[in-house]
């Protein structure tokens, strides 16, 4: 039996197209990520977004635009790798994607943690977020130090809500603060400066035996980690002082496996890593919002601390954010640079300090 041009031709169409299907199946792959932080899910927000945002976005994006799929081994509340080690971790490999605050590496990334340099700027955390992305496309340095560095990719920023003060026992003005021991993540401490406290470094899975046990007798803590991990039960007074919201997280991934990804897996990577700091500011005022709520209902003792008493701290750290520039600087980063930039991103979003911040 002849078979005809149009038979075999269709019969090519075929063999070509079940080829070409072959082998965009072969080229298929299923990536392996480990995902980490040293909080623990759900107190944390930073992580929070990590867990229900940044690893199911990524996984629905991989699978619906290209042939790959992601599948992610999560460990958090420091399964894989404590507060302290979360950079490191991801550095050398044993974590792929790590979410960790700066304030943890006071050395490593001393001028990452600039928001806190200068307290008593935004209160809102979409707009401190706003305020500090700006500070990080002016400035590359703060971007580039992570792969030179740290051989990690920075794919998005997180932070902290608006920082207030907790106590064990009741005070009524600044001065009462004297000599009181106040637990604190490292850059915030010196804040107490002002009151006379005693300053403490300290974690927050640390924070609540800590305070149980008289190590310290409050904290520096924003309301949704304060609710979150019930400090409010042996340190039930909270007064709201409106230190800022603090963009000092960060979202970063080891650069051998970020460049062992196809390109397409690589731009969703950046994209949803934008997603989940874009995602930050939202979920920061959200849970602010639910944790003086949620500090009222369990019965813990909130209270405002006066406009004048909050002026005159603020006015008692008008040098700080100079003092902590030229530190950076002389440990040859661009400190000067930074903190101007972050002062004047802050004065264009039109948040009006309580306080005049200059740097030399």
């Amino acid at each position: 039996m002849r078979t005809s041009k149009f038979t075999k031709s269709l019969a090519a169409t075929l063999l070509a197209s079940s080829t070409l299907g072959w082998v965009a199946a072969a080229n298929a792959e299923t990536f392996t990520l480990r995902v980490g932080a040293g909080h623990p899910n759900g107190p944390a927000v930073y992580v929070a977004d990590l867990a229900n945002y940044f690893v199911p976005e990524l996984k629905r994006r991989v699978e619906a635009e290209t042939d790959h799929k992601i599948e992610v081994v999560e460990g958090y509340g420091g399964a894989i790798a404590g507060v302290a080690e979360t950079l490191e971790a991801v550095q050398n490999g044993i974590l792929d994607v790590g979410a960790y605050c700066f304030c943890f590496e006071p050395a490593k990334l001393f001028l990452h943690n600039f928001p806190y340099y200068a307290p008593f700027g935004p209160q809102d955390s979409v707009q401190e977020m706003e305020a500090v992305r700006a500070v990080y496309d002016k400035t590359p340095w703060l971007t580039e130090v992570f792969e030179k560095e740290y051989k990690q990719k920075l794919l998005g920023l997180h932070g902290w809500d608006n920082y207030h003060l907790g106590t064990t026992e009741p005070w009524d003005t600044v001065e009462d603060l004297k000599g009181v021991k106040v637990g604190g993540a490292g850059p915030n401490l010196p804040w107490l400066e002002f009151a006379g406290a005693v300053p403490v470094q300290s974690t927050l899975p640390d924070g609540y035996l800590s305070l149980q046990t008289g190590v310290y007798s409050g904290w520096l803590m924003f309301p949704s980690a304060y609710l979150g991990f019930k400090f409010y039960e042996p340190s039930p007074h909270y007064t709201q002082i409106g230190f800022g919201a603090m963009g000092v997280n960060g979202l970063t991934m080891n650069l051998k496996s970020f460049e062992k990804m196809p390109p397409e897996v690589q731009k969703i990577l950046v994209e949803v890593g934008r997603g989940y700091e874009k995602q930050a500011g939202i979920s920061l005022n959200g849970r602010q919002k639910a944790g003086l709520e949620g500090l009222k209902k369990v019965g813990a003792k909130l209270k405002v601390l006066p406009e004048e008493a909050r002026a005159g701290w603020a006015k008692s750290l008008a040098a700080f954010p100079n003092k902590q520039a030229k530190e950076a600087d002389g440990r040859g980063m661009p400190g000067t640079e930074v903190m101007k930039n972050y002062l004047a991103a802050v004065d264009a979003s039109g948040y009006k300090w309580p306080t005049t911040y200059k740097i030399d």
